[in-house]
């Protein structure tokens, strides 16, 4: 399986990746607190973990690295920031 890592630089490039992991969570029937409706979950679609990373708690967290030095941009980003990979 193939996994991409995306990576976000600048106020421009963390507006840009979060209305691309906006459309990601459309796509894929992820919801913005990262869980996925047990009506869209599917044996067989395993499509999403290219783009995303399920968590222990069954959350599914982007693949995704945002990088700035103004705090402001990335803290508009949504609930994904209060998760963690555990």
């Amino acid at each position: 399986m193939r996994e991409v890592i995306s990576i976000h630089v600048g106020q421009a490039g963390v507006q840009i990746g979060n209305a691309c992991w906006e459309l990601y969570c459309l796509e894929h029937g992820i919801q913005p607190d990262g869980r996925m409706p047990s009506d869209k979950q599917t044996q067989d679609d395993t499509s999403f973990s290219t783009f995303f990373s399920e968590t222990g708690a069954g959350r599914h967290v982007p693949r995704a690295v945002m990088v700035d030095l103004e705090p402001t941009v990335i803290g508009l980003w949504p609930s994904f920031v209060d998760m963690s990979l555990v």
